[in-house]
């Protein structure tokens, strides 16, 4: 599936670091026990996945906007995607399904089998969008425990 015009998905460069922040408070993904510039820092370390952001071009002002960003990555078993996000902006325009299709495309070339990713319980709008896609709502229980605190 083509990005449409004025779109374009590129590789996270530093200087999408404060959009890309600010993009993910618009969104209300952050919380105050993850520290996004940390998370960023931890996502430029990882060798076996991307980061990528969605620019938006104003065709007025030749300027690019970043209205999206996703991190995807794959350990050798399985496939996960963290931090999708579309500026309210442009939520409903098909971008976020365009963002999931560059991540699948390129965890497909990476031989990834299967995706795997975490929606919070009370976020309706993600789980209908992932369902809309073909994902699943799975059995499995997610565990976690904080090894390095973020404060």
């Amino acid at each position: 599936m083509p990005v449409p015009k004025n779109y374009s998905i590129v590789e996270f460069q530093e200087q999408y670091r404060k959009p890309v922040i600010a993009l993910w408070q618009a969104c209300g993904l952050t919380r105050a026990w993850n520290d996004p510039d940390k998370d960023i820092d931890r996502k430029l370390t990882d060798r076996n996945g991307g980061f990528f952001v969605m620019l938006f071009r104003d065709p007025a002002t030749e300027n690019d906007t970043v209205i999206g960003s996703v991190m995807a990555g794959y350990d050798g078993h399985r496939g996960a995607i963290y931090y999708l996000s579309i500026s309210p902006e442009h939520q409903g325009s098909g971008c976020g399904r365009q963002l999931m299709s560059h991540c699948e495309a390129y965890l497909i070339d990476l031989g990834c089998p299967k995706i795997n990713l975490f929606v919070r319980k009370d976020n309706e709008q993600a789980s209908a969008f992932y369902e809309g896609l073909g994902y699943t709502l799975e059995t499995s229980l997610a565990f976690g425990k904080r090894l390095i605190p973020d404060d």
